[in-house]
């Protein structure tokens, strides 16, 4: 088993030290870290090529994380690919952790796990991820064996940070990598056509420590959530007899995520927008919450202000 670290970095300079002296403090150590630069204007090119250690450093135009990870994966000479990101690190078990679960379930093909949030100056924000969503217990429970519908888990709620994933290289090549064309919710599409065919694992334990800053931050927004809306659509059409049989209605999966891009603009006063979204929710399935927000949005913005003072004062 020869395992590849894969790190995309932009302008990584300040924090890409700390992620590469967390892959070198393994305790069962990986065979080469691949670092694609993605058009980094700062230091990081000066700060990786003074690293030591079997490092491949390559550098190409910015075409953001998703062909950076693509580029790692295509120039990795192990058969199984571990991701991180420039500003995260990996606690000093990742590594072991995984390679045991393997060796008692060589079924699964990626194996995932929980994770920390820290600050800029590493102080631990969140110790543990899959608590904060409810699901460390669930995770506790199976130990590390294969996931029971794991893709209607996913597509629910995503356990999966990229940064505490070991996959198999041939798996994800077959997949066809990360989309580029998608900037949020890349991984989910990619880690669901996996999961749609194969048995995945996620460790209970903490395998990585994600940084909490501005420019890797999450909050909805526009952006996000239509390109939610390109995801669901998109695992509906690989998987949709897989999801109907976990239990899953993939059209209300699409008419969901419109429905959310809807509110959004509706709760931004973007009104015609708002009615699009809410259009294109309900082509999907046909709701009562869908149309009464189709109505909602097309009242004057001075009635609905009212209406949300009211509703306000009686909650």
């Amino acid at each position: 088993m020869k395992i590849s670290a894969v790190i995309p970095a932009y302008n990584s300079a300040k924090f890409v030290n700390a992620a590469v002296a967390s892959i070198q403090a393994q305790t069962k150590p990986v065979a080469e870290i691949i670092i694609v630069d993605d058009g980094s204007t700062d230091e990081t090119e000066a700060v990786v090529r003074a690293l030591p250690g079997n490092i491949v450093y390559y550098k190409q135009a910015n075409q953001g994380p998703s062909a950076a990870r693509n580029k790692g994966i295509e120039l990795a000479t192990g058969d199984w690919i571990a991701f991180l990101d420039a500003d995260d690190q990996w606690t000093a078990d990742k590594i072991a952790l995984q390679k045991a679960i393997l060796e008692k379930y060589p079924e699964l093909v990626l194996v995932a796990g929980d994770m920390a949030e820290i600050d800029n100056n590493d102080h631990i924000i969140t110790e543990s991820v899959l608590a904060k969503h409810g699901m460390l217990e669930g995770f506790q429970d199976l130990a590390g064996q294969a996931i029971p519908n794991a893709l209607a888990r996913l597509v629910t709620k995503n356990f999966i940070p990229t940064g505490t994933v070991l996959a198999k290289r041939d798996i994800l090549i077959a997949a066809g990598g990360f989309n580029a064309d998608i900037r949020f919710g890349e991984d989910l599409e990619l880690w669901a056509k996996i999961a749609t065919y194969h048995p995945i694992g996620c460790l209970p334990q903490r395998l990585m420590l994600r940084r909490q800053h501005g420019k890797n931050a999450t909050s909805a927004n526009e952006s996000m959530l239509l390109d939610l809306t390109k995801v669901m659509d998109s695992i509906r059409t690989f998987s949709e007899q897989q999801l109907k049989h976990q239990g899953l209605d993939p059209n209300q999966l699409v008419a969901d995520a419109f429905w959310n891009l809807g509110y959004w603009y509706f709760a931004t006063y973007k009104s015609n927008l708002a009615r699009n979204a809410f259009v294109s929710s309900l082509k999907q399935q046909l709701t009562w919450r869908s149309f009464a927000y189709l109505i909602a949005s097309s009242l004057p913005r001075l009635l609905v202000l009212r209406i949300r003072k009211f509703k306000q004062r009686i909650s």
